[in-house]
């Protein structure tokens, strides 16, 4: 509680991890009495993940004036939270419709590289589909997102939570114009090609600061691999597997290869490492 009474003293804006429900139960006890002492208002506040929260606690965020930030984790998570949970359960893991609905501010991300891909288009094509990459429906159409809802999310949306609203995020006079040119039209491509979207020129700043395809020539030179040990230095870039794998799979390497079976592994992305060749979706990044 001192924590979180020295941050609303001086208006520092914080946040807190949270996946479940009970977490943020005992986090907003905190919050709320703190906040009897020195109001929230105005403070941006948020939590991250929350795939577990009840309408009582969005109830008690919105009150507080709080905010959600939320991650793609059930993009590959999700055939795990099933077989654990439920699919009824899965249906709103998180509940993003009701979070807007509710007024309360919602940023999207990936919380690269802890709980997923930092790949945003692996993101965005979760909010629209509602499917995990390995292609299971967990989300009914209610609470799932339309593209420009999505987008929305991840730009005008997350500004809130850096308290630049209305300083970035919108194509509009007056916002910072970093931009990136994407490799198809995002708002006309299926939904399944979402996912394969990249930027093939990217402006930060007034600056280009990478280009590819048709860009090529406007390219800068290329930044050195950092860290130095980083496994891009071996498989080229996002996605890219190397041509050979090396040593023993990760399920042989993991220390709980049992939870690997031919049906919860129904989808591959490939990442070298230093004990071989891992695929993202192992119950290593379990919730």
């Amino acid at each position: 509680m001192a924590v979180i009474r020295y941050l609303a003293e001086r208006r520092w804006p914080f946040r807190m991890h949270a996946t479940y429900n009970e977490t943020i139960s005992r986090a907003l006890d905190v919050y709320e009495q703190v906040n009897r002492e020195i109001p929230f208002e105005g403070l941006h506040w948020f939590f991250d993940h929350c795939e577990t929260i009840t309408d009582r606690n969005l109830d008690r965020i919105k009150k507080l004036g709080g905010g959600i930030a939320v991650q793609d984790r059930m993009a590959l998570q999700g055939e795990y939270f099933v077989e654990r949970y439920g699919a009824q359960q899965a249906k709103r893991t998180p509940p993003i419709r009701r979070m807007l609905e509710m007024g309360i501010p919602v940023g999207a991300g990936t919380d690269a590289t802890r709980v997923s891909s930092y790949n945003p288009f692996v993101s965005l094509h979760w909010l629209i589909t509602g499917k995990t990459i390995g292609g299971l429906r967990l989300y009914p159409e209610e609470n799932r997102l339309d593209r420009a809802e999505a987008l929305k999310l991840y730009t005008m949306g997350s500004s809130w939570f850096s308290t630049e609203d209305g300083k970035k995020g919108a194509l509009a006079p007056g916002q910072l114009a970093d931009l990136a040119v994407l490799s198809a039209d995002y708002f006309s491509i299926p939904e399944e090609e979402i996912k394969q979207l990249e930027s093939v020129l990217t402006i930060v700043g007034g600056k280009i600061v990478y280009a590819t395809a048709e860009f090529s020539k406007l390219a800068p030179p290329a930044l050195p691999v950092s860290p130095d040990w980083s496994p891009v230095r071996e498989y080229g870039g996002y996605a890219k597997a190397s041509k050979q794998s090396l040593g023993a799979s990760h399920s042989a390497a993991c220390s709980h290869s049992a939870g690997h079976t031919k049906e919860s592994n129904s989808w591959h992305l490939p990442v070298l490492g230093e004990s071989g060749l891992w695929e993202l979706g192992c119950d290593c990044l379990a919730l």
